[in-house]
């Protein structure tokens, strides 16, 4: 069963077309004309395309062709094996990418060296997955058929089927295309990863301080008068010392941070400060729930 957001279904899906368009262009201006199979079913349609040119016709199988038939016979296995309810986004956005690698074939087709291909390739198809995942969807392929599996195979995870999967893809890009290729196109996949764990988990960095200090209640008032920032009490015991100590712990933006050591140092230059990376923080005085 898929997750059910609470926005309105509308949204979601127009999320979801803008990212299979830029998927669709990525692929159709990078990846397609360098040769780089990224894994998936539209790597595996590279390959097509490129075994059945002056076969089938003189450019071979177009891309938008075997996303579809492939695709759909794995909704429909899917649906058998897991109800009718399943994956209704998805399959949406597997019949649009279909569409939207149709439509982005006439967009112009960079001649740019094979790395830059990778970086722009990368980011743009990486924007487009972190679309369609940030609106709890797939676009079929690799993690469908993975899915399928491993209702038969049940000691091996989902992800770990998509990895051989998308490998073997690879592996078939390598014998095609030749080795320099599938090291490019791996570079390429591991900028997409990247780009899609920065979409999905936040990119509104922030710094998380936990200050040890007997002197809490001075600490804890200056920053809430200074930064105008919430204060949290933890408490906490000494492992050692067997004492009860009281932890503040304090989220701040990353220019409040020199700030706020700064304070903790004029207040008691024996705090223990611990500075940690928050990826993303919702909330009053961050991002707001919408």
């Amino acid at each position: 069963m898929e997750y059910r957001s609470s926005r309105k279904p509308v949204y979601d899906y127009i999320v979801i077309i803008i990212g299979t368009t830029l998927l669709a262009a990525a692929i159709n201006m990078f990846f397609e004309p360098m040769e780089l199979v990224t894994g998936g079913v539209t790597g595996l349609a590279i390959i097509v395309k490129d075994l059945t040119k002056n076969v089938v016709s003189d450019e071979g199988i177009p891309l938008y062709v075997t996303n579809l038939f492939i695709n759909i016979p794995l909704f429909l296995i899917a649906i058998w094996i897991k109800g009718k309810d399943f994956g209704r986004r998805s399959l949406f956005s597997t019949i649009f990418l279909s569409f939207a690698l149709y439509y982005t074939q006439w967009l112009p087709q960079l001649n740019v060296d094979t790395f830059l291909a990778c970086i722009f390739g990368g980011v743009i198809a990486g924007v487009g997955l972190g679309l369609v995942f940030s609106a709890f969807s797939t676009t079929g392929g690799t993690d469908l058929c993975a899915s399928i599996i491993q209702h038969y195979i049940k000691h091996i995870s989902v992800a770990q089927l998509m990895l051989i999967l998308d490998a073997c893809i690879i592996i078939g890009g390598l014998f095609v295309f030749g080795i320099e290729k599938a090291m490019y196109a791996i570079i390429a996949v591991y900028i997409s990863a990247k780009v899609i764990d920065t979409m999905l988990e936040g990119i509104h960095f922030s710094k998380a301080a936990f200050i040890i200090s007997d002197k809490h209640d001075h600490i804890a008032k200056e920053i809430m008068a200074t930064l105008d920032r919430g204060v949290t009490g933890l408490y906490g015991q000494g492992v050692y010392s067997l004492q009860e100590k009281k932890i503040l712990l304090c989220v701040v933006s990353k220019k409040q941070i020199a700030k706020l050591k700064d304070i903790v140092r004029d207040l008691d230059k024996n705090a223990f400060v611990i500075v940690a990376d928050v990826r993303e923080v919702l909330g009053e005085g961050f991002i707001e729930y919408s």
